[in-house]
């Protein structure tokens, strides 16, 4: 009785050591991924560039997010999650020991590949293990430890970095150091828990794909998907840009404050919308993003720091809120056996949307100038916003035509 008895408080105890230890490697894999953003306007006057590089730089990231994505997105169901997480924290250290080395734009281009990579092979594996080593008294709450351990690091990474760039030494190459440090942590954390995945599956390459009855809701959530992502692409890309050349403020700690406050508004926004209507969500998220691209053409228009921290933190809001409840909008239309393969498209579309339009901007400021080029990119997130609403509303009115009609509710 005495052995029985004791047996229930260790299990509890060792399952909630597990789920700990999991979302902290999984944060602090993803601080990895946002820890060069304070960084890019040294990396530009130590190798002479323009804006147009670091967006370049920035966006080879979503290049290495979506081949692992892709070609390693069903690995953990089949060989188990320890083996991928323990790949993906390689891959970011070998990210931050090339950026320790760094000293031209090629090796920049190739850490940020490998951060890309880690950050891929990470983030699905990592939220399933997370929600998979829960504690019961956690179960409804374990997809919100997951989210925020995830947006967290990404608004941990800039704060960090920015912090020791402007006040510590060796600006360059501190930050990667304590890096390597969190991702052996991180290592050593995965290595001490229990497998959590049952291996079923097989390896293969993800395939891509929409049902006919899902698109319609996939479109609308994609494009907001998009909108959203472009948006925290261009404050991590070039938020300290904005920053320099058009407030006129060279602080790197808050360049990375503002960089990383879009990351954190979006994972608490997150969290409360998750119990919210999927599709009312994301119309909600959509009017938000609006807002917030006002806010941001209006600070870049009038070099005002706090328009641009506000900018950052409604964006962040809209963002989170959108793309969260977009995902749920569409996984709850889509056939179970399905859901994979249209969450993976969902999601191919989010890191494309963190990639182009960053670039696009980074040629429009080599052409127009950085602000006219940032105002320029609010107007146009904005109506990308815009449109996504008006057709929420009318895919609603249709839905609600629809059930008046068959005489459903």
């Amino acid at each position: 009785m005495g052995s029985l008895f004791f047996s229930v408080p260790e299990t509890s105890t060792k399952s909630r050591l597990a789920f700990g230890l999991l979302a902290y490697a999984f944060a602090a894999i993803m601080v990895g991924t946002t820890l060069p953003t304070p960084m890019y306007a040294l990396y530009a006057q130590q190798m002479h560039f323009a804006v147009l590089t670091t967006t370049v730089i920035y966006a080879t990231y979503a290049g290495g997010v979506l081949f692992a994505l892709l070609a390693f997105g069903r690995w953990s169901d089949a060989i188990g999650r320890r083996p991928i997480l323990l790949a993906g924290i390689v891959c970011a250290v070998a990210s931050a020991v090339v950026f320790l080395a760094a000293d031209s734009v090629p090796v920049l281009l190739v850490g940020r590949v490998l951060s890309g990579l880690s950050a891929g092979i990470f983030t699905g594996t990592a939220t399933a293990a997370v929600i998979e080593a829960a504690p019961e008294t956690w179960r409804t709450r374990a997809a919100a430890v997951a989210t925020v351990a995830n947006m967290g690091g990404l608004g941990i990474g800039p704060l960090l970095a920015g912090l020791l760039v402007e006040y510590a030494p060796a600006p360059l190459h501190l930050s990667f150091i304590v890096h390597i440090v969190l991702a052996l942590l991180a290592g050593a954390a995965v290595l001490i828990v229990p497998e959590t995945s049952q291996r079923t599956g097989s390896i293969g390459v993800q395939r891509l794909s929409v049902p006919a009855e899902v698109r319609a809701i996939f479109v609308v959530a994609s494009l907001a998907a998009f909108a959203g992502f472009a948006v925290t692409g261009l404050f991590a890309a070039v938020a300290p840009s904005f920053l320099a050349q058009v407030v006129g403020i060279g602080n790197h700690a808050l360049a990375g404050l503002i960089a990383g406050s879009i990351f954190a508004a979006s994972a608490v926004a997150q969290v409360v919308a998750r119990t919210m209507n999927p599709q009312r969500a994301v119309a909600i998220g959509c009017a938000i993003l609006v807002a917030g691209m006002v806010i941001l053409a209006l600070a870049l228009h009038l070099s005002s720091l706090i328009g641009l921290i506000a900018a950052a933190v409604v964006a962040g809001v809209g963002q989170g809120i959108s793309f969260s409840r977009g995902l749920a909008a569409v996984a709850e239309r889509t056939p179970a056996d399905r859901r994979a393969e249209v969450s993976s498209t969902y999601f191919v579309v989010a890191y494309v949307a963190i990639s182009l339009p960053v670039v696009g901007e980074g040629l429009a400021a080599q052409q127009w100038g950085l602000q006219t080029a940032g105002v320029t990119f609010a107007v146009g997130v904005g109506i990308l916003s815009t449109i996504c609403l008006a057709a929420i509303l009318v895919l609603e009115a249709r839905q609600s035509r629809l059930m008046t009609t068959t005489g459903i509710g």
